[in-house]
């Protein structure tokens, strides 16, 4: 008999591990260089602007914010930027590509509760060298089957990813933090999307949750061992 459940897609930051919060203490950092020259309200206002314009040239992660940071430094202050500043972004941005992995509370678990009965996939988007990092430190790589990092998730990615995987679209699941990008999408190629809230989001991930039987909130990994199980 066909399996209801079976390939399991993790969203790696913020699901998995923390990301959000490290680009909110940069976001401060720079914020506190430029006070000189505008307000917080405007000069964050001003980021999320370069960084929707810049996502199809630079793509999502680190590289891409610390480029979007020297281009609003350079646009508020006229182009007055001092070097200094420039040199203390992108320090900034090495740092956060060296920060050391935390894994979230219940993520090992979570992980661990149904790598050995479902194919497991980590579904991630961001650069290929720092995400490839981010799961070796992170000690989990072991349990997955699979790895895809991705330029963006969307309905045509979840697609070429649920269709090669075992079961199909009918038997696959999407856990992570991203409305926009883990839920809508997974269940737009026809599988589960299962939301589970951080309490840092990217502005740039917010969407409306879906009225879908397909769609499912948890409070914490530590609930989902229980909701494929129900699944099932």
């Amino acid at each position: 008999m066909a399996r209801n459940l079976v390939t399991i897609g993790f969203d790696a930051d913020d699901t998995l591990w923390h990301n959000e919060r490290f680009f909110k203490d940069t976001q401060a950092r720079f914020a506190d260089l430029l006070a000189d020259h505008t307000d917080r309200a405007g000069l964050d206002a001003r980021l999320e602007a370069a960084e929707r314009r810049n996502i199809g040239h630079y793509g999502f992660g680190v590289k891409g914010f610390t480029l979007s940071m020297i281009e609003t430094a350079i646009e508020v202050t006229d182009g007055q930027v001092p070097a200094s500043v420039i040199a203390e972004l992108l320090a900034a941005g090495r740092e956060m590509l060296a920060h050391p992995v935390e894994l979230l509370p219940h993520a090992r678990e979570a992980v661990e509760a149904v790598a050995g009965t479902h194919h497991l996939v980590l579904i991630t988007k961001g650069d290929l060298l720092h995400q490839e990092r981010k799961l070796a430190q992170s000690g989990l790589g072991e349990l997955f089957d699979a790895v895809e990092i991705v330029s963006d998730k969307d309905r045509r990615t979840y697609s070429r990813i649920f269709d090669r995987s075992p079961g199909g679209p009918a038997a696959a699941m999407m856990v992570g933090n991203s409305m926009k990008s883990d839920v809508i999408p997974a269940i737009e190629a026809g599988g589960w999307g299962v939301f589970v809230p951080h309490d840092l989001a990217w502005s740039l991930e917010h969407a409306e949750p879906p009225e879908h039987p397909r769609y499912h909130t948890l409070p914490d990994l530590g609930a989902l061992p229980a909701l494929v199980e129900a699944l099932e």
